[in-house]
This record gives C-alpha cells, sequence and structure tokens, in this order.
C-alpha cells in the first residue's frame, strides 16, 4: 500500500500518522494559528465552495477571521472521510449522534480529534491485516475503544458509530478503486 494516505487528507501515509494522524496536522496549526481556506483545500482535496457550503449548512463551526481552527479542520476532514461512500446528510446526523450540536462541545460524547485518531488506527490495522469482514471490524473498534471507558460518555452509542464509519470510509474506497476499473474499461472501447 505506498499509495496510502490519511484519511480525509491528501497527506500520504507515515508511521507517524499510525497513532496520532492528527498530529502529522498540528503542527502546522500550531505555527500559523489556524489555516486558510486555500489551505484547507489543499490538505483536503475539497473545493473551498464546498468547505464554505457545510459551513453556511451548520455541519461545521463558523470561522472568526479568516483562519479554520482546529475543530474545524477536523471535522472537515471526518465529513470528507465518509463523502464518497455516504449522503452529507447521512453523515451530518451520524456526526449529530455522536457529538450533538456542532457549536456544543458539552454534549459531545469524544472529542473530534480522538474520534478521527482513533478511526485512523482502526483503518490502518484493518488495511494491514486485508480484513474488513464486519465481525473483524467491531473486534477492531472494540478493542480500541477498551482503553476510552472511561473518557467517553457513551461507549455503546460511540461504538456503533465507529463501525459505521469506518464501513463507510471502507466503501468509499472500494467506490473509487471501481471507478478506477470502470475509467479503463471505457478508455478502451
Amino acid at each position: 500500500m505506498n499509495n496510502r494516505f490519511i484519511p480525509g487528507t491528501t497527506m500520504k501515509f507515515s508511521e507517524q500518522a499510525r497513532e496520532s494522524a492528527f498530529s502529522m496536522i498540528s503542527p502546522v496549526l500550531e505555527a500559523t494559528g489556524g489555516l486558510t481556506l486555500s489551505q484547507l483545500s489543499k490538505l483536503t482535496g475539497l473545493e473551498g465552495t464546498t468547505i464554505q457550503n457545510w459551513i453556511k449548512r451548520g455541519w461545521v463551526s463558523a470561522t472568526k477571521g479568516k483562519k479554520y481552527s482546529e475543530k474545524q479542520i477536523i471535522r472537515i476532514i471526518l465529513i470528507n472521510m465518509l463523502r464518497k461512500a455516504m449522503k452529507l446528510e447521512d453523515i451530518a446526523n451520524l456526526m449529530n449522534y455522536i457529538n450533538g450540536d456542532v457549536e456544543d462541545t458539552s454534549d459531545d460524547i469524544i472529542e473530534d480529534i480522538l474520534l478521527y485518531n482513533i478511526l485512523c488506527r482502526i483503518i490502518f490495522t484493518a488495511e494491514d491485516e486485508g480484513a474488513f469482514d464486519t465481525e473483524h471490524i467491531k473486534t477492531l473498534v472494540s478493542r480500541e475503544l477498551a482503553d476510552y471507558s472511561k473518557e467517553v460518555k457513551d461507549i455503546d452509542k460511540l461504538r456503533k458509530a465507529m463501525y459505521v464509519m469506518v464501513m463507510g470510509y471502507r466503501s468509499g474506497c472500494l467506490r473509487t478503486e471501481m471507478e478506477k476499473g470502470l475509467e479503463v474499461i471505457l478508455e478502451e472501447k
């Protein structure tokens, strides 16, 4: 898997990302105080208008000034990693199921960055093991969440949501591969 990327981004995978995927982005945020829309577009591969639309729809909190904060960036990355397989409204509902109102962190069952890092660990492990079957993913999710039972407000709710997110991400990867195969076939015509 040499062409591996960090989920939801255009960044190439590195071993540093395995334990804490967001740590690959954090130093830039600390140095710059946030990302501009063009930097965020480059990081995610999304059009600026798409990002702005997600903010208008209330899926991402509004910016204060011209820079996107850590909280906004991680939410955009989470949505981006699922959008190839899920309807945007379904992703918004899933994120709401996990963390309620986008503006209110008091109803969050887990911080978005921790959610993202755990999701990435599960995805990287499943990719390494070449196993995305239902039972294996449920086992990986349970194993990863075992250490967080005290930090997470509703572990069962999170377990269900993370299973959906991992399978959604994997479905998006499969869809991309299918589209590449179809493209080759159509070019042969």
